[in-house]
């Protein structure tokens, strides 16, 4: 019996070469939001808690941010809403490790220090905020008051004595001692990092911090049956442009335009596209920093001017040049582009015209 030959390898076609996308050539590999507050400096850590605090607007009146000298052992504050002047502190500690108790001692002398003094109450709760988190002995003794109390006496002379305040040695003497010991210690609290990085992506700072584009936006609202007051100016701009074009007063426009179709259906498309200029604009405000539904207006605006200084046979007239020129604009800079409907462009030139800023007959 013949020899079964041994098997062949089949050959195998090369790997295919590694590929680089453009967008990773442009910006490099997505960075984790995680990564990306640990590279933060500890002032823009600050800012970027004050965003997150300032989110919980359910919970608190007021934030405001008093990081800095004279601080007094306040980074943010927020005031608790109905509660009297109630307020919370939160922390902000940026260090490249977990924080230890020898990173709070001076931060919990402040706050007796200050208290004792009265320059301001004692906070409902106390939260440290780092993007490291609290390391396993703080987090232990944070549930167990009466120990960070009586550790905090252990280590004044140490660490707080000379370092509350550059003007005074703080001596824990039995005054000191008998308020410290009047201090509710089970306020004082961490963050998880994960959790203040899932409030945060609720702010409209998100987007602007983290990048990864902007959520879906809602569909805009229907305009009311009638016009409603926040639509009077442009409205009036509109009367006036059709009574140019028809060459007569148009003092009410159902009677007006009752004889012309076209006007009455371009009057109905106006007032969908204003409203959905406003959606936009809420939109924005909910998803970014103030002012870039501002800054789209004003790109808009530029975009026209030279449409609505141009001739035109009458005031109708200007109004379909102009809204078909914003319909081609270029709008690439700004970070609304992603989320607008064509309907947005003319809306945003009603917008203007509502805003005093563009006039359909001269």
């Amino acid at each position: 019996m013949s020899k079964v030959p041994p098997p062949v390898p089949i050959p195998q076609p090369p790997a295919p070469p590694h590929r680089l996308a453009a967008d990773l050539v442009a910006s490099g590999p997505p960075v984790h939001p995680e990564d990306r507050v640990r590279l933060l400096s500890p002032e823009h850590w600050e800012r970027f808690v004050q965003e997150w605090v300032d989110s919980l607007r359910d919970e608190y009146d007021l934030v405001e941010r008093c990081g800095g000298a004279g601080d007094m052992g306040r980074d943010i504050i927020a005031t608790v809403k109905g509660g009297n002047g109630t307020w919370d502190n939160y922390q902000c500690k940026h260090y490249e490790k977990a924080l230890t108790p020898s990173d709070v001692w001076v931060e919990l002398g402040k706050l007796a220090y200050y208290t004792l003094k009265g320059e301001y109450s004692y906070p409902r709760r106390y939260y440290f905020v780092a993007p490291q988190g609290a390391g396993p002995k703080l987090s232990n003794l944070l549930k167990r008051p009466h120990e960070l109390r009586n550790d905090l006496l252990a280590n004044w002379n140490k660490a707080c004595r000379t370092e509350i305040t550059k003007t005074e040695v703080v001596e824990c003497d039995a005054v000191m001692q008998a308020h410290i010991a009047s201090l509710d210690f089970s306020i004082f609290q961490t963050v998880p990092l994960l959790r203040i990085l899932d409030g945060h992506a609720k702010t409209r700072w998100y987007a602007a911090r983290f990048g990864g584009g902007l959520p879906p936006r809602p569909e805009p609202l229907a305009p009311p049956s009638a016009p409603a007051a926040n639509e009077a100016v442009f409205v009036g701009e509109l009367r006036r442009a059709y009574a140019d074009h028809l060459k007569q007063n148009v003092k009410d426009l159902d009677a007006g335009l009752a004889t012309h179709d076209d006007l009455r259906e371009h009057f109905r498309d106006a007032r969908v596209e204003f409203y959905s200029a406003e959606g936009l604009r809420t939109f924005s405000r909910d998803t970014l920093p103030q002012g870039e539904f501002e800054k789209l207006q004003d790109e808009v605006h530029s975009g026209i001017k030279d449409e609505v200084r141009g001739d035109h046979a009458d005031g109708y007239r200007r109004v379909l040049a102009v809204v078909k020129t914003a319909r081609s604009l270029q709008l690439t800079s700004n970070p609304l582009t992603t989320r607008i409907h064509t309907r947005d462009r003319g809306g945003i030139c009603h917008q203007l015209a509502n805003d005093g800023k563009v006039r359909w007959v001269k």
